[in-house]
C-alpha cells in the first residue's frame, strides 16, 4: 500500500499472454488494475473478471501503444476512474521475424514501432502521475535477444535493446521522484508466439536453457510483481533475465 491505497497498474498488452499473467499476479498481490491492449472485447472482460476475483478494481481499454493519442486517453481515463497511476508495464509487443536481407520496411518499421516507440509513449504519457506520487514503480518488457541478437530477429532484437537503454536513461530522470525503472528480458516463454515458431528452432532454443524446461508466463509475471513491490525499492536500472539460463 502506498498513502492508505491499493496500488494501481496500468498493463498494455494485458489481454494474453505474459500480460495477461502479470495483471493477475499483481491483482492477487493487491494491486487495481488496468489492461490496455488490442483485441476484442471479449478478452479485455475475461481478464477484467480475473482481476476482480481477487477482490480488486479493474479497468480495460482498447487501443495502440503506436497511436499517441490512444495512450494518453486510456492512462488519463485510467487514472481519474481510480484515482491515480502507481506502477507501469510495458509489455505489449509484436514480432516480424525476416533475415535482413528479405526484410520490408513495413517490417522494420512495425517492430520498432511497437515494441520501443510504444514504450516510449506509456511512459511519457504516465510519467505525470508517476511525479506527482512521489512513489512508482516502472518495468519494461525487453527480451535476451535484446542483448545477444538472433538471427532472422534484426528489428525485433534492435527494438528490445532500445527498451534496455530506454530503461537505464528514464532510471536516471525518475529517481529523485522515488520512482523505479527497471528491465525483465524474458528467454524461450511458452507462449503463443512461442508455440508459433518453427520446430526446428525451438529445438535450438531448447538446448540453450541450463534448466533443461521452456519458461511460463508466471515466471515472468513473478518477476514483474517482486520488481514493482516494495521488496525491490532499491533495484533501478536493472535487466533482470527470466531465461533459465539461456543467456549464459
Amino acid at each position: 500500500m502506498q498513502d492508505g491505497h491499493a496500488r494501481r497498474a496500468f498493463i498494455t498488452g494485458g489481454s494474453t499472454g505474459i500480460g495477461r499473467c502479470i495483471a493477475e499476479t499483481l491483482a492477487r498481490d493487491g494491486c487495481d488494475v488496468g489492461v490496455f491492449y488490442q483485441g476484442t472485447p471479449e478478452e479485455g472482460r475475461a481478464v477484467t473478471e480475473r482481476i476482480e476475483s481477487f477482490g480488486r478494481r479493474a479497468f480495460w481499454r482498447v487501443g495502440d501503444v503506436r497511436e499517441t493519442s490512444d495512450v494518453h486517453s486510456a492512462i488519463e481515463a485510467f487514472t481519474a476512474e481510480m484515482g491515480g497511476l502507481d506502477i507501469l508495464v510495458n509489455n505489449a509487443g509484436i514480432f516480424r521475424d525476416q533475415v535482413i536481407w528479405k526484410m520490408t520496411d513495413q517490417q522494420w518499421r512495425e517492430v520498432i514501432d511497437v515494441d520501443l516507440t510504444g514504450v516510449f509513449h506509456c511512459a511519457r504519457a504516465a510519467v505525470p502521475a508517476l511525479r506527482a506520487n512521489g512513489w512508482g514503480a516502472v518495468v519494461n518488457i525487453s527480451s535476451i535477444n535484446g542483448m545477444r541478437g538472433r538471427f532472422g530477429q534484426t528489428n525485433y532484437a534492435a527494438a528490445k535493446a532500445g527498451v534496455i537503454g530506454l530503461t537505464k536513461s528514464l532510471a536516471k530522470e525518475l529517481a529523485r521522484f522515488n520512482v523505479t525503472v527497471n528491465a525483465v528480458a524474458p528467454g524461450l516463454i511458452d507462449t503463443d508466439a512461442v508455440a508459433a515458431m518453427p520446430d526446428e528452432a525451438k529445438k535450438v532454443s531448447l538446448q540453450e536453457i541450463l534448466v533443461g524446461r521452456v519458461g511460463t508466463v508466471e515466471d515472468v509475471a513473478e518477476a514483474v510483481a517482486f520488481l514493482c513491490s516494495d521488496r525491490a525499492r532499491f533495484i533501478t536500472g536493472e535487466v533482470i533475465r527470466v531465461d533459465g539460463g539461456q543467456y549464459v
